[in-house]
């Protein structure tokens, strides 16, 4: 009992250390607020209010067709142009998209012959190029295909591809964009502030207050991760209520306490690496270095922005020592499709062995720490 009430008494230290410390209040409110806003709605992958223009040589009912298959949101309205303007605008960076349909276009089509239709491509806007290539292509062939076929009073095969969208019918980035954000907010924020609450103690000199104390360094080092873990998990709640269900009317399909457990596992494994972390560096400044070397690559490889098929196989089992991509793993699962325990019961176990072994690790390291400090 003499030790559960140090470890509650220091964590209740920490969080009155957290609260007279506006800078990271700041930063906590920011990260799990505007920041997983502003990275869902900001940079769509679809095409959204994508600029194009049209040379029109043909002017013809089927280049007329294909004019009027661009309409918002993905696309605004087209603006008809010469072919002398499609050089210039692409270089003032008017248009996004030129598509220069080429005269006795339908009178070769109907023919049978193979036209070619000649698509520019501001590819310095890489959010839309990469997407408007192929979009543009479809839409084009589509209605070459529809009126040939209307023209020719041909019939449709009986099979047709029907396709449907699960989980996220419309394909809303925001929906997935939000989501993959808040596990990353997750991750990088139990590291910070345990980091830095224990780098804060070593620079203001209350580590050597703590040192001549009857209490253990795996009483310090616990209190802590109860501390700032419960910041992060009220936080996480608060956001997942507020701003993915309310502000960006994400509808989470799984259960939110399956979730928040998924969150204990994940920060019990990032706070162990937050104070090893912080054992290494001497200051804040290395702190904030080895912080962004460990979290970029984390954060990229995790399969959350990536999907880790796409990945070299060494990759893909290098990253399966990381906690974050089992984390990404059982909250895209647990939030997105609706899974329960039967499916995520891996990866919460990986996270829990991960976190053991963080644990053990950042203790050894921390006593040594202390030791050399005695």
């Amino acid at each position: 009992m003499r030790k559960l009430k140090n470890i509650l008494r220091l964590g209740r230290k920490e969080l009155w250390s957290l609260v007279r410390d506006p800078v990271m209040l700041i930063l906590i409110v920011y990260v799990f607020t505007l920041s997983i806003y502003s990275a869902a709605t900001a940079l769509p992958e679809t095409m959204h209010n994508a600029t194009i223009a049209i040379v029109d040589d043909d002017r013809s009912a089927l280049s007329g067709r294909i004019a009027s298959a661009f309409y918002p949101p993905e696309f605004v309205r087209p603006q008809l142009i010469n072919q002398v303007e499609m050089d210039a605008g692409m270089d003032r960076g008017d248009y996004t998209f030129t598509l220069h349909i080429p005269s006795s276009f339908q009178r070769d089509v109907l023919a049978g012959r193979n036209p070619e239709v000649q698509l520019n491509i501001d590819a310095t806007r890489m959010s839309q190029a990469f997407t408007g290539n192929g979009y543009i292509q479809q839409v084009v062939m589509g209605e070459v295909n529809e009126f040939v076929q209307r023209y020719r009073a041909s019939t449709q095969l009986p099979v047709e591809l029907e396709m449907r969208s699960r989980f996220n019918p419309t394909l809303e980035k925001s929906w997935f964009g939000g989501v993959a954000e808040i596990i990353t907010s997750v991750a990088m924020l139990s590291i910070i502030l345990t980091g830095a609450a224990l780098i804060r103690e070593r620079e203001h000199g209350t580590i050597e207050h703590l040192l001549v104390m009857p209490v253990t360094p795996g009483e310090i080092m616990i209190s802590k991760i109860w501390s700032m873990g419960l910041v992060v998990l009220i936080a996480t709640y608060v956001s997942l209520n507020v701003v993915i269900r309310g502000m960006l009317q994400v509808p989470i399909e799984g259960s939110v306490p399956l979730f928040l457990c998924g969150v204990v596992l994940c920060l019990f494994a990032m706070t162990s690496m937050g104070i090893y972390m912080a054992t290494v560096a001497r200051s804040m400044p290395q702190f904030g270095l080895l912080f962004m070397l460990t979290m970029i690559p984390m954060n990229l490889l995790s399969g959350g922005r990536t999907p880790r098929e796409s990945m070299p196989q060494f990759v893909q089992d290098l990253m399966q020592l990381a906690p974050t991509t089992h984390f990404v793993e059982l909250g895209q699962a647990i939030l997105f499709r609706g899974a329960g325990l039967e499916t995520v019961w891996k990866p919460f176990l990986a996270l829990f062995v991960i976190g053991s072994v963080l644990f053990v690790l950042s203790l050894r390291r921390f006593r040594k720490t202390i030791a050399q400090m005695a």
